[in-house]
């Protein structure tokens, strides 16, 4: 991702966690966001995919505080954000509309993956699967 394009993001980043209410902003301390502009390949790797696989777009690393044990301090717990996947998700920074007549992409979009995307990890770091994100409409 260039310079300009990762700040761009970054920018948007910013907007949408200030928008956030103050319980969001208090979970972030306990369990911080990183931004990257991609997972490395070691870590698709160690999930077992490949980049042809599926747009990631998160990841909480970590123990889920459902799982941790009250006999010792579990560190470690992170949510990775990587810009490229939801750029992608999001349908990129230009506004269209597919075959179907579906819009995707603009800025608006970005937002919205941006902030489902923080949503969806930090709803992983507190025990939620797959299926419980869906039902919150956070998949």
């Amino acid at each position: 991702m260039r310079r300009r394009e990762r700040e761009r993001f970054d920018a948007l980043f910013d907007e949408v966690l200030a928008l956030m209410p103050a319980s969001i902003h208090t979970l972030i301390e306990e369990c911080p966001l990183v931004l990257e502009d991609a997972p490395s390949a070691q870590l698709l790797a160690e999930l077992g995919l490949s980049e042809d696989d599926e747009i990631l777009c998160g990841l909480h690393t970590g123990i889920p505080l459902t799982e941790r044990s009250v006999d010792r301090a579990e560190l470690g717990n992170i949510v990775h954000i990587f810009r490229e996947g939801v750029l992608d998700m999001a349908g990129g920074w230009d506004e269209g509309i597919d075959e179907d007549g579906t819009p995707y992409g603009g800025e608006a979009r970005v937002r919205e993956e941006i902030r489902i995307t923080i949503l969806h990890e930090l709803g992983h770091h507190f025990g939620l699967d797959e299926d419980d994100l869906e039902r919150l409409g956070y998949a």
